[in-house]
């Protein structure tokens, strides 16, 4: 008797170890065990949705029910899937089918299929390693991926030559599926968590999915007014407070290049096309198109003009610029297609206090708390890294002595705390600034 998938699901809740479960999914596999891993497949391929929030657990009944087959259920999938059904009606046909399955098949199969959440400590992840160990290639599971930026500083002899520059935003970036068979609009994080807290944008879109013609994904940041305000609301459940947000577009790729992991335009020919889409951004009153510029770095004036541009974005107070080689393909990982430069500040401040570390710190410098004023703001920061072990050693040795001393602090940014006050972001010590307390050289 073939194995039914609610107990492969119970055998891999079972065990938390993982060679224990990846050898229960390579028995399944070797078993030849299609329906379980279709249903896997559904649940954790992030891009197959069924736009459904409420999925109702099954209670015992007197009567046992006469259970409810993979091909029903898939046929359920299916059609939520296209949106063939929704609402009400998706209420009421996954309401018949909870009814004709047994409690076993739809609380422990079924239903997390719909929730999209097995909850037995398995990833797509995972399931694509034991394919791939068995050779059972036909189980693997698409993995979400999105492009990702290399930092600049690491890769400096590709600064060079014809780039395309813009700004870098300090937001939560989101992919936009608009899925033109479905005629539906998902938006995600770049880890494939789908965001639900930004409808009005997606609402702005909906009249327009016809004009886009077939499937796309549209690569982009959200921003708002403040960036702690925004990631208050990113996850929220209720009393969502998002209409200010704004969606910033920088890439544009088919759906099905997005699937595959690589675009077959370059990045210019990309950019042109997103903005051949302006009208339709405009309209919607909440989407624009990142502003880009294109420098030639082995022309001086270019250079210089560049430098003047990044400088500029910094004092816009972006988080500093994207360098993107015009024809580079995007790529679902991370490329050096794509660099990112981050400007870093450097702050004087005064220690008022220090903190002993813990862990493998312990009885050692953990951190200084560090006070001052920086460009009118009152700034206060608790600076942990940046210290050798040496460096923890002797300062905590003679930590009475560091109070009043001003160090040198750097930092990504100047960052606003909840109650107004300032602080630092990523903050690490450079240097000391003097060689006596209160002392600045």
């Amino acid at each position: 008797m073939r194995t039914q998938p609610q107990i492969v699901i119970q055998r891999l809740e079972a065990d938390n170890s993982r060679l224990a479960k990846e050898a229960i999914i390579a028995d399944a596999m070797n078993e030849g065990l299609d329906e379980f891993f279709e249903g896997v497949r559904m649940c954790l391929d992030k891009l197959y949705t069924f736009g459904v929030k409420q999925v109702p657990i099954k209670e015992k009944t007197t009567e046992p029910p006469q259970g409810l087959s993979w091909d029903t259920f898939k046929e359920l999938a299916g059609r939520l899937n296209r949106r063939e059904i929704t609402g009400n009606t998706a209420r009421r046909a996954i309401e018949l089918c909870m009814d004709l399955a047994t409690e076993e098949q739809w609380n422990g199969f079924y239903r997390r299929i719909l929730i999209k959440d097995l909850r037995c400590g398995v990833s797509e992840k995972t399931i694509n390693s034991v394919a791939k160990k068995e050779k059972k290639t036909q189980y693997t599971v698409p993995v979400f991926e999105c492009m990702l930026a290399h930092d600049g500083a690491n890769h400096e002899t590709k600064i060079t030559g014809k780039k395309l520059v813009e700004p870098k935003l300090d937001g939560v970036r989101c992919l936009t599926v608009i899925d033109h068979e479905s005629k539906t609009i998902t938006q995600y994080t770049r880890n494939g968590k789908v965001l639900e807290n930004f409808t009005h944008i997606t609402r702005a879109l909906e009249p327009y999915i016809d004009n886009f013609g077939r499937s796309y994904v549209l690569d982009g940041e959200v921003i708002s007014h403040s960036f702690q305000d925004l990631m208050k609301q990113v996850h929220r459940k209720d009393n969502v407070e998002a209409d200010d947000a704004r969606l910033m577009l920088f890439d544009i790729i088919p759906l099905a290049e997005f699937k595959q992991g690589i675009s077959t335009l370059g990045q210019r020919r990309r950019s042109a096309f997103l903005k051949e889409w302006k009208g339709i951004f405009d309209d919607t009153g909440c989407i624009n198109i990142v502003p880009q510029k294109e420098f030639d770095l082995d022309v001086f004036t270019d250079e210089m003009e560049f430098r003047d541009y990044n400088k500029l974005m910094i004092e816009s107070g972006y988080e500093g610029i994207m360098i993107k080689d015009p024809n580079g393909h995007w790529e679902g990982k991370r490329s050096t297609a794509w660099l990112k430069q981050k400007p870093f500040i450097e702050v004087s401040l005064t220690v008022v206090n220090y903190e002993e570390g813990t862990g493998r710190n312990h009885g050692r410098l953990g951190a200084l708390i560090c006070e001052g004023e920086d460009d009118d703001r009152q700034i206060t920061v608790n600076c942990g890294s940046g210290f050798t072990d040496s460096d923890r050693d002797e300062l905590w040795a003679s930590r009475d002595s560091l109070l009043g001393q001003v160090v040198e602090i750097r930092a990504d940014a100047v960052s606003q705390n909840q109650d107004g006050s300032y602080s630092l972001r990523f903050p690490r010590f450079k240097t000391f600034r003097g060689f006596k307390r209160g002392e600045k050289i």
